[in-house]
């Protein structure tokens, strides 16, 4: 490969990255701290640096592989993912859901590779192809989606399930699709709404009801609301207890989370983990991490609209969807503004599987960057010339 200027490299996404996954090691292990694990203990923190390795890993070896080398390889990416959604059904639920098969020690879960594998088919479908410009043309990469989707619903895990119809938007505007054809689908997915709640469990439907439910914060030393009310509250409550600096007192006095009577919060370190990066760095980390996603989201969509090639165009905007979906998700659901769903933050949230494939995602994006035409056409989808030898 011919020296690759440093002009294309996407410093924003690599650093924003970087950042992400740093500060998520010092919410984590913060929690660690809250928890009482001990130093000597290996403690949630001290294995997320051993994922952040491989996720490093993950981002330099795709980065490093030519993208036509994933073209290739979409398909059978697509099939494997789905052979694995369908096996996590082989093995015991975990905790009442069907996410995840055992590789001894380490727990593989399929879902946050399918990601990837369905964004990658999409890719290629649509790379090379007008049919899509047609409402008939959008159902086969709708059906590209639907299939992992519902499987995945079937788990359960609602909250991975709503960031793939995002991705599949954002794919098929940068492919080129008609507005008014992405507009009536929207308004039948709409329409569909009804059916879907009837066809979620009980559990699912009160997480959806206890948003329009909840009660504004009390004292600590009240009790807080039963049922699925409960995260919530305690993570509002823990977001306000982190103030103007959070217990690091970034603007001096800190005020530790164990001295307001060491409120517990459930799943601090996953699905709850930007509530330990508000108690840690108070408003200054919150917005920090909010303004990271936006630079992260941001260089993805500009590697994008510089692409040449239609595979790297709609492979870079679907990893932006990605990441964006996911952060809206998560952050607004800390607050109450979003049902419950059990949703990761990416590059932030304890879990090797997610930061993994969050790493693999980077190093797509990279590799596009660096190795794609670096042109701007003025068609949002230009079958053009391919990458870079």
């Amino acid at each position: 490969m011919s020296r690759i200027p440093l002009s294309r490299f996407p410093w924003a996404v690599a650093l924003s990255a970087a950042a992400l996954a740093a500060i998520g090691l010092l919410a984590i292990g913060r929690g660690d701290d809250l928890a009482g694990v001990s130093p000597e203990a290996v403690g949630f923190a001290a294995k997320q640096r051993v994922w952040a390795a491989f996720a490093a890993i993950a981002c330099a070896a795709v980065a490093a592989a030519p993208p036509r080398a994933f073209k290739s390889l979409a398909l059978p990416a697509f099939a494997a993912a789905v052979g694995l959604l369908i096996l996590v059904y082989a093995f015991p639920p975990r905790n009442g859901s069907r996410r995840w098969i055992p590789l001894g020690p380490v727990l593989l879960q399929p879902s946050e590779f399918a990601k990837l594998a369905v964004l990658l088919a999409l890719a290629r479908y649509l790379s090379h192809r007008r049919g899509h410009r047609t409402v008939v043309g959008l159902i086969p990469p709708f059906l590209l989606t639907v299939v992992p989707v519902g499987l995945i619903l079937k788990e359960p895990d609602l909250g991975t399930s709503l960031v793939f119809l995002p991705m599949l938007g954002a794919v098929l505007i940068a492919s080129g699709a008609r507005g008014s054809h992405l507009a009536a689908a929207a308004v039948l997915g709409l329409a569909c709404l009804p059916a879907l709640w009837i066809g979620m469990s009980a559990e699912q439907r009160s997480r959806v009801t206890a948003v329009f439910t909840q009660r504004p914060l009390s004292a600590l030393g009240e009790p807080a609301p039963r049922g699925d009310g409960y995260h919530l509250h305690r993570s509002k409550q823990v977001l306000a207890l982190g103030g103007a600096g959070g217990s690091a007192g970034l603007f001096g006095g800190g005020d530790a989370l164990e001295d307001r009577g060491g409120l517990q919060l459930p799943a601090a370190r996953t699905d709850f983990v930007f509530c330990l990066v508000a108690e840690r760095f108070g408003l200054p980390g919150t917005l920090g991490v909010l303004a990271l996603f936006g630079t992260l989201v941001g260089g993805c969509l500009r590697v994008a609209a510089r692409c040449g090639d239609p595979f790297g165009r709609l492979t870079a905007a679907g990893v932006g969807a990605l990441f964006g979906t996911q952060a809206v998700i998560n952050t607004a659901m800390t607050v109450g503004l979003m049902p419950i769903t059990g949703l990761a933050l990416p590059l932030v949230s304890y879990g090797g599987s997610s930061l993994v494939a969050c790493g693999a995602a980077v190093g797509l994006v990279i590799g596009v960057a660096v190795r794609g035409r670096v042109e701007v056409r003025p068609d949002p989808l230009h079958f053009g010339p391919r990458f870079d030898r």
